[in-house]
């Protein structure tokens, strides 16, 4: 009795695979798309994907064609290749703008590309991709059920953005004078993520980079112009102050403002 427990699962396996060989080396088109959309219920992605690539182009324009791309895209996404399920998500909602599955095509390109979006210290190309994928959706389809979970999406990958650039400002302002200016690079670094993500929760830190960068600045300006800088210098901390009133970093912004006030009354 034991021996055929073990026998049960091992003969099943073996029969699946037999199965899944003879769709492979079927000419019967039908027969092998049968066996994927078999394959796809029984979560057999690897299989299912297999065999649809083999016939989705010679089902193109018969009445399984549009499923049959579906499905590899969804085969794909399922397996967690999301390169390959966006490019065929892209492929159908391109060749059927409205067909039965072109809202789920427009959502799972976007957000299999959001599930592969990288660390930010990584390229974010794929992020970049993510987002543009996800804002299609949500402009193609408003109403859908899904267009919270989208937004939610891009606005955590627009987070990881802002912190990319978060990370290299702070690199720059940590550089200092080294090889050139870097202050100046902290500082537009900063503002063009500020204008690029105006509702980012980082806006505090960049902002107050964008005020010790010129705090430096100024500091080790030539003597003609530490006055004007030390100007700016002050009129940044007030409108940090006024946007950040009750900043952890209040005492730090307070005591540059102190040193430029100095300065300009001097």
């Amino acid at each position: 009795m034991r021996k055929l427990i073990y026998l049960i699962p091992m003969l099943f396996m073996f029969s699946s695979c037999g199965e899944y060989n003879k769709a492979l080396k079927s000419k019967d088109v039908d027969y092998r798309f049968d066996f994927a959309k078999r394959a796809f219920d029984q979560r057999k992605f690897s299989q299912a994907s297999t065999v649809l690539e083999t016939i989705y182009t010679p089902l193109r324009g018969t009445a399984n064609g549009e499923e049959a791309l579906f499905l590899l895209a969804m085969s794909y996404y399922e397996n967690k290749d999301y390169l390959n399920s966006g490019l065929y998500f892209k492929t159908y909602y391109s060749r059927y703008p409205r067909g039965k599955f072109a809202e789920l095509s427009r959502f799972y390109s976007g957000y299999g590309y959001y599930l592969d979006s990288p660390d930010p210290q990584l390229d974010q190309s794929q992020t970049i991709k993510a987002i543009e994928e996800l804002q299609g959706f949500i402009d193609y389809f408003p109403q859908s059920d899904k267009v919270s979970i989208a937004q939610n999406a891009i606005f955590e990958m627009q987070d990881k953005l802002t912190l990319k650039e978060l990370q290299n400002a702070q690199l720059y302002y940590n550089l200092g004078n080294y090889l050139g200016n870097n202050y100046e690079a902290a500082i537009i670094t900063s503002q063009n993520a500020l204008k690029n993500y105006p509702y980012s929760k980082f806006r505090e830190d960049f902002e107050l980079l964008i005020l010790k960068s010129k705090y430096q600045e100024a500091r080790l300006s030539v003597d003609e112009k530490k006055i004007d800088r030390f100007r700016d210098v002050v009129d940044e901390y007030y409108s940090y102050i006024n946007n950040f009133p009750e900043s952890k970093n209040r005492k730090e912004a307070d005591n540059i403002y102190e040193i430029a006030r100095k300065h300009v009354q001097d």
